[in-house]
C-alpha cells in the first residue's frame, strides 16, 4: 500500500487540482479514491438520487466533458472549459445553440471587483447553464453570433462518502470532517482533505492503539454531510466528544476557527489552547459560520464541533477564483495547520483531565524534576511551567483549560504531562467526564 507521508503534503493538493469536482459526479469520486488507495480503512457510502435525507433530497448527479462560447464569425472561443474547469457554471444543463451575444449577456458571471480573475459559480438545486469569466477576458467579446455549447449530463445517479473510523480503547471520538466538492481551487477545497488525511495517517502511525477512536469523513459540503448525518447521527451525539471541520488549511496568512454555537466545547478549548502561542490568531462567532458546522451544530444534531481555517473562506481575496492556488497555498501553510491538529491528538492520547495523585506538592526533586539547589533566580524558575501546571491538576480542568490558565504552548504541556505520568504523580480522570 502507497504511503501517504512519502512525499509533501503539497504533492498531494497539486496532483488532485486539475480535477473538476462538485458535490456528485465522476470527480467526486475519483478523489475519495484517491485518498482510499492511501488508506483503506475507508468505507465508500452511496446515496441515491432522489433519496430523502432529513428535509433535503439526493439531488441528480453531474458530469461534464467539455464547454465554450464561440464566436461564429472570428472562430475565436472564450470560457474553454478545457483551460479552467471554473469556466463553467457548476451543474450547468447541457446546451448547443446558436445565440445573439447580447442573449448570453445574462449567462456570464463575472467579479467586477477582483477583474483579472474567473469566479466560482453553482446552481445546484435548479437547472442552469452558464459561463463564467473575468471581467477582463469578457470585455475583449466581441459583438454578433455565438456558439452556445455545454457538453454536460445532468440524470439520476449517485452521491459518494468515504468515511473511516480507527477504534480505541474508548468508544468516545475525535471527529474530522472535510469536502471535496470543488473544482480547481487550492485552499477552497483542496486543502482540508489533504490536511485531514495527514491526521488520519499520523493517528495510525503514532498511536496503533489509540486510547480515544478517530472517525474521519469526506463527503461534499452541506448536501453529504447532511446526508451522512441521516445514518449516523445518533451513533455520533453518542461518542464524539470534539470535533474539527477542516476548510481553507493551506495558507499562511492567519490560524482561525469558528467556535461552537455556545463556544464551550473542548473542541473551542483545543483549538484556543492549540493556538495559544501562535500568530495572527482570528476567533470568529457561529453566527459567522459558513460550512459543515452548520449542520454538525444543528438543533436535533448538536456535535461539539469547530470549523477550523488558516485564512476563514470569504475572508481571503482569492476565495472562490481561480486565483485561489498554489500562491496562495504552500507546504507550509498546509504544515502549519496539521501541526495544530497534532498537538491536539497528542493532548488527547496523552491525558485530557490530569489529577494529583496525592494532595499537596509531590516533592520533585527526589525524582529529578526540581533543582535540589535552593537560590534566587533572576530568571524564570526552571521548574515554574511543571509547578503551575501541577497546581491546576484537579482531575476537573481539561488540559487544554490548564493550557489557557498557564498561558503555555500546548505541545510543552503535553511533554510536560507525560513527565508527571511517568512518574507516577498524576492520573487521568477521563472517564468522570463521559
Amino acid at each position: 500500500m502507497k504511503m501517504y507521508s512519502a512525499v509533501p503534503l503539497i504533492s498531494h493538493a497539486k496532483e488532485l487540482f486539475p480535477i473538476c469536482r462538485s458535490i456528485t459526479g465522476e470527480g467526486a469520486r475519483s478523489t475519495l479514491k484517491y485518498f482510499e488507495d492511501f488508506h483503506t480503512e475507508y468505507k465508500r457510502l452511496v446515496f441515491k438520487t432522489g433519496e430523502k435525507v432529513f428535509d433535503w433530497e439526493v439531488p441528480k448527479e453531474w458530469n461534464i466533458n467539455d464547454a465554450y462560447l464561440e464566436h461564429i464569425e472570428s472562430g475565436k472561443r472564450f470560457a474553454q472549459f478545457s483551460s479552467s474547469n471554473l469556466h463553467i457554471l457548476g451543474y450547468s444543463t447541457p446546451i448547443d445553440k446558436i445565440m445573439n451575444f447580447e442573449e448570453i449577456q445574462s449567462k456570464i458571471f463575472t467579479y467586477k471587483d477582483q477583474p483579472e480573475w474567473i469566479p466560482y459559480v453553482t446552481s445546484y438545486y435548479r437547472e442552469n447553464w452558464g459561463f463564467c469569466l473575468s471581467q477582463v477576458e469578457k470585455d475583449t467579446m466581441p459583438n454578433g453570433k455565438y456558439r452556445v455549447f455545454i457538453d454536460s449530463k445532468l440524470e439520476d445517479g449517485e452521491l459518494h462518502i468515504s468515511h473511516a473510523l480507527l477504534e480505541g480503547s474508548s468508544k468516545k471520538e475525535i471527529f474530522f470532517s472535510s469536502y471535496i466538492c470543488h473544482p480547481s481551487m487550492a485552499n477552497n477545497e483542496l486543502s482540508g482533505p489533504v490536511v485531514l488525511n495527514a491526521i488520519l495517517d499520523y493517528v495510525k502511525q503514532k498511536y496503533p492503539e489509540p486510547r480515544f477512536s478517530y472517525r474521519f469523513v469526506l463527503a461534499p459540503e452541506t448536501i453529504g454531510s447532511i446526508s451522512y448525518l441521516s445514518l449516523y447521527a445518533q451513533e455520533m451525539r453518542e461518542n464524539i466528544i470534539c470535533g474539527f471541520n477542516l476548510s481553507c488549511v493551506g495558507d499562511e496568512r492567519a490560524y482561525s476557527y469558528i467556535q461552537s454555537p455556545y463556544a464551550d466545547t473542548l473542541a473551542d478549548k483545543s483549538l484556543s489552547a492549540a493556538l495559544i502561542s501562535r500568530d495572527n490568531v482570528c476567533v470568529y462567532s457561529f453566527l459567522e459560520r459558513g460550512s459543515d458546522e452548520r449542520q454538525y451544530c444543528s438543533p436535533g444534531i448538536e456535535l461539539p464541533l469547530c470549523t477550523f481555517c488558516r485564512s476563514k473562506f470569504g475572508k481571503y481575496p482569492e476565495y472562490h477564483t481561480n486565483a485561489d492556488d498554489f500562491n496562495v497555498v504552500t507546504d507550509n501553510g498546509l504544515q502549519g495547520a496539521f501541526g495544530v491538529m497534532k498537538d491536539i491528538i497528542d493532548a488527547f492520547e496523552t491525558c485530557i483531565y490530569p489529577s494529583l495523585v496525592s494532595p499537596c506538592e509531590p516533592q520533585l526533586s527526589k525524582r529529578g524534576l526540581y533543582p535540589n539547589i535552593s537560590k534566587k533566580l533572576n530568571g524564570k524558575h526552571p521548574a515554574k511551567t511543571r509547578m503551575d501546571l501541577l497546581s491546576y491538576c484537579n482531575g476537573r480542568n481539561s488540559i487544554f483549560d490548564i493550557v489557557s490558565l498557564v498561558n503555555v504552548d500546548l505541545a510543552n504541556v503535553v511533554e510536560e504531562l507525560r513527565l508527571l505520568l511517568a512518574h507516577g504523580l498524576v492520573v487521568d480522570e477521563s472517564k468522570l467526564h463521559e
